[in-house]
């Protein structure tokens, strides 16, 4: 398959409306709390019939500094005793999670996320690896995908071995831009040369691949200012890039009312960065794996993609798609079975669930066949871009052209302004269509209305 873009600038202004980034389907706006610990455990012990390999996410929501575009579920604080009673807690969730999962089922991929997870000092960070291979069946070689999120001011050489040590494998590391006056609008102040330390370290260590985040539509920003952060990260050649367009969404992220709202590039400029962007990236010989992310052709990733074995998850893109995923800590996401079930979101919510003896549960979902149908074809295209219906016919028992043949007649616009191409057997994405993949999908999504609008972040 041809893994690139092509950009039509008319195009994407005419579809750039909101809509979700598909990390679930459903999305998390159809979590409710009607599903209880029931219907999790009774979950867990249907999915430990299922033979499937498991992935753990570990949220660690601790932030020594607020970044002001944040959207994610952090703690800002500079108390790192704070760091106790959470892991006391994450270690019993551990302890709890693991009894209702069969042990010899093996973790193949795991992955922590925050806030920022290098918050951890390092013994804590030995602590929770030590804690998670005393209850789960870890690989003992890089056979599995154990990844972490790392912000350059809180790692150094010395933890990125440590981490290495521990069994991590991968790691994407935070940048969003290079230039000052950027870091002070967005207040995170973040140095070349720490950036590069860990990155430099990260491949002294042995670790497999190295994802640089940058984030276009801030304060300050134009396309020659990103191109010149963008050019000096190419430098170092990582693996993989993340090219996040920013969301500003301040009725649902408070800090990001702290940001100059005049000083943000407008949608024009906004698309000439992402055009710029993704033109040097390709011309790096990247490739685009979708959904913001680029690729060296021989990652993982790539190769995944082109044997559409790729999945796509909380995590981002992963070549492990066959896993049941088990989320731990506060505001965790796990999707177990046909089920999606999330945490309790504050510290003292979550706490005292724990305390309570019990998983911190509180909302989830459980998947009907259609949600399940949708999901794999939504997960198709957004990964491969490409769908057989031959290969649906057999595996969900339906006629794509008859189940589907309301979304068929949508898709008609999108035919014809050449996003996608669909013959009697085949629909693929087009090279133009790519950034536009969101879009593509909201036409298979069952739930989405008008309402729901502004609850997600623009497509472009």
């Amino acid at each position: 398959m041809q893994q690139s873009i092509q950009f039509d600038s008319d195009l994407i202004k005419r579809y750039n409306q909101t809509g979700p980034r598909y990390t679930s389907y459903p999305t998390a706006l159809q979590f409710d709390e009607s599903f209880t610990l029931d219907d999790y455990r009774q979950a867990a012990e249907r999915s430990n019939q299922s033979g499937r390999g498991l992935s753990l996410y570990f949220h660690i929501p601790f932030c020594d500094t607020v970044c002001f575009f944040c959207a994610c579920n952090k703690v800002w604080t500079r108390d790192r005793s704070k760091t106790t009673p959470y892991l006391e807690r994450l270690f019993k969730e551990i302890e709890m999670q693991a009894e209702l999962f069969d042990s010899s089922r093996k973790v193949e991929q795991l992955h922590w996320g925050g806030g920022t997870p290098t918050f951890l000092n390092n013994d804590e960070m030995a602590q929770l690896m030590r804690k998670t291979r005393q209850h789960f069946n870890l690989f003992d070689d890089d056979s599995g995908e154990y990844s972490i999120e790392i912000d350059p001011r809180e790692a150094d050489k010395e933890s990125v071995k440590l981490l290495r040590d521990l069994g991590f494998n991968r790691m994407s590391l935070g940048v969003q831009d290079f230039d000052e006056k950027v870091q002070k609008a967005v207040n995170r102040i973040q140095t070349q040369e720490e950036t590069f330390a860990v990155l430099e370290g990260a491949r002294e260590a042995g670790f497999l691949s190295v994802n640089v985040d940058l984030i276009y539509g801030l304060p300050h920003q134009n396309a020659k200012s990103f191109i010149h952060t963008l050019d000096r990260v190419l430098e170092a050649e990582p693996d993989r890039f993340s090219i996040f367009n920013y969301a500003h969404m301040p009725s649902l992220f408070p800090t990001q009312k702290k940001m100059d709202p005049d000083a943000m590039p407008s949608a024009d400029e906004k698309l000439a960065i992402l055009h710029a962007a993704s033109e040097r990236l390709l011309e790096a010989g990247y490739i685009y794996i979708g959904m913001d992310h680029f690729a060296k052709p021989d990652d993982e990733l790539a190769v995944a993609q082109r044997d559409e074995t790729l999945y796509r998850n909380f995590q981002g893109y992963s070549t492990h798609a066959d896993c049941d995923l088990v989320g731990m800590g506060a505001t965790s996401i796990s999707l177990i079975n046909n089920t999606y079930a999330q945490n309790r979101k504050s510290l003292q919510e979550y706490y005292q669930a724990i305390d309570e003896g019990h998983l911190a549960v509180f909302r989830g979902v459980q998947l009907s066949e259609d949600d399940e149908l949708r999901r794999d074809v939504i997960t198709r295209l957004i990964s491969h871009f490409h769908l057989n219906f031959a290969v649906l016919n057999q595996q969900w028992n339906i006629r794509f052209d008859e189940y589907f043949a309301k979304e068929l007649k949508n898709l008609q616009p999108m035919v014809e302004d050449g996003l996608i191409e669909m013959s009697a057997d085949d629909l693929y994405v087009t090279t133009k269509g790519r950034l536009l993949i969101r879009n593509i999908c909201m036409v298979f999504d069952a739930y989405l209305k008008p309402d729901m609008q502004n609850r997600f972040s623009k497509v472009i």
